[in-house]
């Protein structure tokens, strides 16, 4: 069955564009737009055996860092980069995310909202972290360690004057839902969210279904 993130994202990819996938893991979404939307996909993965199961699926992954190896990307090399439930596991989230709006035109990012309401009131009643159907694994295990609320990742975009080209929300196993990510009540409501976004200034997002893509700047995985 299909996440409903990658859902949102296969709909968000135009057809044929330069797609990175940092932290692909065993590269489900990458092979989900290689044969859905024939993306020129590259992944990016910490684990070796992530990168070893994206391989046997013929795909073109190599091993690294988030935190590290984006700087070794040239500016604008791809169309989008996908930053899926992982932004909470880097390091130095504002860097990974600035560094995604270097190389590419445009980041789709997903992450668990600690405001929801299950978080708030798991935090309240029990005093213990919460463990939710978005954040299911014990405190001690988690590879989460840079939480946020839908309200802390906007105050982040502001910062580093960035723009919402479209954002939804997740609850449970539903679809997504279109949402206004400025309400407070969101907050509450978003069991995650997904964004796209861009750097203010560039052009506005259109016609995701086609279009003329911009020049590479290089491959990383050419040689």
């Amino acid at each position: 069955m299909i996440r409903e993130d990658f859902r949102e994202i296969l709909r968000l990819v135009r057809p044929g564009s330069r797609v990175l996938d940092v932290g692909c893991g065993e590269g489900a979404l990458l092979d989900l737009l290689s044969h859905d939307k024939q993306i020129d996909g590259r992944g990016l993965e910490i684990s070796a055996s992530g990168v070893a199961a994206c391989m046997a699926r013929g795909l073109s992954v190599v091993q690294g860092d988030a935190d590290q190896d984006l700087d070794h990307f040239p500016d604008r090399s791809f169309d989008y980069a996908v930053l899926s439930q992982t932004l909470q596991a880097t390091r130095n989230p504002r860097h990974v995310l600035d560094e995604l709006l270097r190389i590419a035109d445009r980041a789709i990012v997903s992450f668990p909202n600690f405001g929801h309401w299950r978080v708030r009131w798991s935090l309240l009643s029990r005093g213990r972290m919460p463990e939710t159907k978005a954040l299911p694994m014990p405190w001690w295990s988690t590879p989460n360690i840079h939480l946020c609320t839908l309200a802390d990742f906007l105050a982040l975009t502001a910062d580093l004057n960035l723009r919402v080209d479209a954002c939804v929300a997740f609850a449970g196993q539903g679809p997504a839902r279109s949402m206004n990510p400025a309400s407070a009540l969101e907050n509450w409501r978003a069991e995650s969210c997904l964004f796209m976004l861009s750097r203010n200034g560039s052009a506005p997002t259109q016609n995701l279904g086609g279009g003329e893509l911009p020049p590479s700047s290089g491959d990383l995985f050419d040689g």
